[in-house]
Parts: C-alpha cells; sequence; structure tokens
C-alpha cells in the first residue's frame, strides 16, 4: 500500500522535490560566503550585498518559494489524492479488496504528509540559515536598499522558521477534503488554490496580530519624530486642504512588526481625522522658508490640545513566539481537516 502511493504520488512530487533541491543547492553554495562577509563587515555587509543582484535575485526566490510550496502541495499533491481515484472510480477496486477505506486513507494521507513535512522542513530551513545574517543586521538598523524588512513583518514571516511546514501540511488536508468533496480532480485542485491562499491571507493579515499580545507607547507629536501625514482635498498646488487624515511618527525602533501608528486626542479617543491646520506641522524644516514658525506654532498647537501619538508593535523578540503559536494552530486546524476527511469517506457509497 505503502509503495503504491509513492507510485501515484511520485510523478507530482519528484519534480517539486528536485526544485527545492536545486535551490537549497544555490543556497548551500552562495550562503557561506554571505556569513563570512557578515563577520567582516558587521551590518555594513549588505550595502555590497545589495550590489549583487544574483544574491538579491536569490532572497526574494526564497520567500516566493516558502509561500508558493503550499500552494503547489495543495493543488498538485493533495487534491489529487483522492479526487482522482473517485473521477476513475478506481477506488471501488481498493475498497473490495482486504484494505479497509480507513486505512487505505490513512496510508496516502500518512505518507504524503511525510514527505510535504521533509521537503517544507529542508526549504524552510534551508532558506532561513541562508538570509539569517541579512536579517541580523536589518535588525540592528542597517537595512538597505533591498533589505529592508524585517523577519516578523508578514512579506516575510511566512517564510521564515516553523510557518511554511504549518501551511504546507493545512494546504495537503485542504487539498484531500477538497478532492473527497467535489470528486473531479481540476475543480478540486482549483477550489484547493483559493482555499490556500485565502488562509495565507487571512492568517497572516487577520489572525497573527492576535497570537502575542503586543506592545504599545504614546508619545508626543514633534519636529523631531514626525515623518509624514496624509491630507484630503487637496488635489494641486494652491487647493484647499479639508483635514488631515493621518500622522505617523517615527519610533526608532528597528526590527519590529509595527501594527499601528494612531493619534489619541486629549481623552485618549483615535482620531479618525484631524483639522486642516495641523497641515502646518508637514512644512518646510525650521529656517528654510517663511513658513518655519508656522510649523512651529503647529506643533505647539498640538501638545496644548492634548494631541498625542500611539504606537502599537510587537517587537523582534517576539518572532518564535509567534512562529511557534502560528504553526500549532495550523496544524490543530490541519489534524481537525484530516478528522474530516475520515468521516467523509467513511459515509461515501463504495
Amino acid at each position: 500500500m505503502i509503495w503504491l502511493t509513492w507510485r501515484q504520488m511520485r510523478v507530482q512530487a519528484i519534480p517539486v522535490a528536485a526544485a527545492v533541491a536545486l535551490l537549497l543547492v544555490a543556497l548551500a553554495i552562495t550562503g557561506p560566503g554571505i556569513v563570512d562577509a557578515a563577520e567582516d563587515g558587521a551590518g555594513s555587509f549588505l550595502t555590497g550585498l545589495s550590489a549583487d543582484a544574483f544574491k538579491v535575485t536569490l532572497y526574494y526566490i526564497g520567500i516566493a518559494a516558502a509561500y508558493v510550496f503550499p500552494l503547489v502541495v495543495g493543488a498538485f499533491w493533495g487534491a489529487p489524492m483522492v479526487a482522482r481515484e473517485l473521477e476513475a472510480r478506481t477506488h471501488r477496486l481498493a475498497w473490495s479488496q482486504s484494505v479497509t477505506r480507513t486505512r487505505w486513507l490513512a496510508v496516502k494521507l500518512l505518507g504524503a504528509a511525510l514527505v510535504t513535512v521533509s521537503v517544507a522542513g529542508l526549504l524552510s530551513w534551508g532558506v532561513t540559515w541562508w538570509a539569517g545574517p541579512i536579517e541580523r543586521a536589518i535588525a540592528t538598523g542597517e537595512g538597505t536598499g533591498p533589505f529592508m524588512v524585517s523577519r516578523i513583518e508578514p512579506a516575510v514571516f511566512g517564510a521564515r522558521g516553523l510557518v511554511p511546514i504549518g501551511y504546507a501540511v493545512l494546504a495537503l488536508a485542504i487539498g484531500v477534503l477538497a478532492g473527497l468533496v467535489v470528486r473531479r480532480t481540476v475543480a478540486a485542485m482549483a477550489v484547493t488554490l483559493v482555499l490556500v491562499l485565502g488562509v495565507q491571507l487571512f492568517v497572516g493579515i487577520v489572525v497573527r496580530a492576535q497570537l502575542v499580545e503586543p506592545e504599545k507607547a504614546t508619545s508626543s507629536i514633534t519636529q523631531e519624530n514626525l515623518v509624514g501625514l496624509m491630507v484630503e482635498g487637496a488635489s494641486g498646488p494652491g487647493d484647499p486642504i479639508e483635514n488631515v487624515s493621518e500622522i505617523r511618527v517615527e519610533t526608532g525602533r528597528t526590527g519590529t512588526w509595527e501594527l499601528s501608528n494612531v493619534t489619541l486626542d486629549a481623552d485618549g479617543e483615535r482620531m479618525r481625522s484631524l483639522p486642516a491646520w495641523v497641515a502646518d506641522c508637514g512644512g518646510p524644516p525650521p529656517g528654510e522658508s517663511a513658513q518655519a514658525g508656522a510649523r512651529a506654532a503647529c506643533f505647539d498647537r498640538l501638545a496644548d490640545e492634548g494631541y498625542r501619538q500611539q504606537v502599537t508593535w510587537h517587537p523582534s523578540s517576539a518572532f518564535w513566539t509567534l512562529q511557534w503559536r502560528e504553526t500549532a494552530l495550523l496544524l490543530v486546524v490541519a489534524l481537525g481537516l484530516g478528522g474530516l476527511c475520515f468521516w467523509r469517506i467513511r459515509g461515501d457509497a463504495p
């Protein structure tokens, strides 16, 4: 049964495993040079690395591969696994033998899960190890050029550590369940792609930030920490400004995932918009124009009226806590979907 499962899966598994192996070879060849450069040049090595087009490309390929792999697993490994058998009606032959349908599904699922965990684990380990020196430099504030995003931020987080394994296993379970429900291979593949992509987006945007209690800090808005504001109503030079919709301040923290940067009034309520006069705070720096006095007066007025800025973030130290909790959540959901697969197959007609 195990050998049969592998023979059925190898057409989809071997090309994917070969592509991952090729990427790992490239990482293994170039990785030691990055480690040595980081040790010799500290954070400044990122400046030189930014000029190496191949390594910059490899950096982004590693991120993309970790995100795409679960989609491939779900659509090309999970969805056809049972849907193809049901569509061709070959499952009847297997179920009429001594192998029960539960054992038939268990061997298929466990075999595919072992291959999935192995390949996803190697891919994630290779990409995480290779990018380690880069991300340590980013965490110290040395980020530059294409290397600006810390590993805890959403764009990179899902391609590091344990999380890619969790997504790959969950994608496999989604694919198998979709195949059992839809019973048509191509349709099940399409449904799986949509669902897996939806899970990646939903967890990354909505769930992840809630897995650990974030840190918060409230500060005054000053000329030194203001980094930008957004106005409404001014479509061109000379047009009147209706209001200021957003203010952002610099926190001075590096390697963090900023969740919010909002303005509070004197009562501690979040401001959805601010008066038009706040736009003067974004004027030229002091001494460069006649508007410098208006800018200084604007900051004084902000302080007098009690406006403050509240920033919420996850520090870099929360990276592994988030990794373990998100991975555990994904695996629990995958186990639940696996249970649904067995419940579904027991209720199917032979």
